[in-house]
């Protein structure tokens, strides 16, 4: 029997074998069904055993071997990027992942030889089509499973970037207002012009790291949630804002029980977040407000502030990365990233929440969003320990 033939009656057999594999794989693998382990593998077999049974002159074969020529097997290209892509994202290895394919080519080869009487010359060939259509393939998975590790570095690179212009501001504006209201001279004048400049370096140093990645961003947040109250962090945040804006007014209103398992760095991103934009685009005379309402086993968080409405055509689009908004209130374009309500969903989704915006005229601008009290099973919760190889 031709390998192309026996690979597609055996297919269930095989695909068990790599589910097999697939599940020692730990602990990416602890936590995956039947159906994520077997992932594309009998899309990938499938593709395989069609582009066997193609005519391919010696040639072509050459170039095949180089990674050259056109892309004459779109089916299997695609079933091998999609699982190099969902293997990253359920926290695979590089090596993890291509040790599948290690695992299937030495499966298949070994249960189609054992079926074999008398093998013919024809079969050689079988196997030599068999091994360029797995590393066509495996090709495809390692490129799929590259550029993803890229937008998850490039997401944090980003989101670092776009969270430390915060704190600087406040370190900045902290040290502008010493140097002004306070009589400083030797050593205390010289470590606060220190720190001024200081401050000065990194800010470019961010503006250069968020040009850097400007254009390229990733996925889900990684959290680590532990009990916290959601009341403090919003006055830890509303603080750090106004350190960042001396003539800021922000308001907190915090009803009934606002404690919860959430991730309290990612938290405070969001609180930032929310808080920063509200100030950037609100009116100078009116009020940030920031609410907490206890819903049994949610907290609901809103930050409204009055100003310029969002354009009804900019609310579908106004949580996706690097939108910006023009800043009508200061008549130039705002110096955002577009990143800061991008950040904001990331954490939200993170979390199980949902989160909604509503802007006009009268009521002004307001974000809501809902917190579950624990975070669901099966959120991206981060890990330090490296998967077993």
């Amino acid at each position: 029997m031709r390998l192309s033939e026996f690979i597609r009656q055996h297919v269930d057999r095989i695909v068990d074998e790599w589910e097999e594999f697939a599940s020692t794989i730990t602990p990416a693998a602890e936590h995956m069904d039947s159906q994520a382990l077997r992932d594309h593998a009998s899309a990938i077999l499938l593709a395989a055993a069609r582009d066997m049974e193609k005519p391919q002159n010696s040639k072509e074969q050459a170039a095949k071997a180089k990674g050259e020529g056109p892309d004459i097997t779109p089916s299997l290209d695609e079933a091998g990027a999609s699982h190099g892509e969902l293997r990253h994202t359920v926290g695979f290895d590089l090596v993890q992942m291509t040790s599948e394919f290690r695992h299937l080519r030495a499966c298949v080869i070994r249960l189609w030889v054992e079926s074999l009487d008398s093998p013919q010359t024809s079969y050689f060939q079988d196997m030599i089509r068999f091994n360029e259509a797995i590393d066509e393939a495996l090709a495809e998975s390692t490129a799929a499973y590259a550029e993803q590790v890229n937008h998850s570095r490039d997401i944090f690179l980003a989101i670092l970037g776009h969270d430390l212009r915060a704190p600087l501001q406040a370190v900045s504006m902290s040290t502008e207002l010493l140097l002004r209201k306070t009589r400083l001279e030797g050593d205390a004048l010289t470590c606060a012009l220190n720190i001024k400049q200081g401050a000065r370096h990194m800010a470019a140093m961010v503006s250069d790291l968020l040009e850097l990645v400007r254009s390229r961003l990733g996925k889900t947040l990684p959290i680590e949630p532990a009990p916290m109250d959601l009341a403090d962090a919003a006055r830890t945040a509303i603080a750090e804002a106004c350190a960042g804006n001396p003539e800021c007014d922000v308001a907190l209103n915090a009803h009934g029980d606002t404690r919860g398992t959430w991730d309290a760095g990612r938290l405070d991103q969001l609180l930032q977040n929310l808080i920063g934009n509200a100030l950037q685009h609100g009116s100078n005379t009116c009020q940030v407000t920031v609410t907490l309402d206890d819903q049994v086993d949610v907290v609901c968080l809103s930050v409204h502030n009055h100003g310029t409405p969002i354009a009804e055509e900019a609310i579908g689009t106004i949580f996706d990365p690097l939108v910006r908004s023009a800043d009508e209130t200061l008549g130039q374009p705002s110096t955002s990233l577009g990143l800061g309500l991008f950040i904001v969903k990331q954490v939200v989704d993170a979390h199980g929440g949902t989160i909604e915006v509503t802007s006009n005229e009268a009521d002004g601008t307001r974000f809501s969003v809902v917190l579950p009290r624990k975070v669901q099973a099966g959120n991206n919760y981060s890990t330090t320990s490296r998967p077993n190889r």
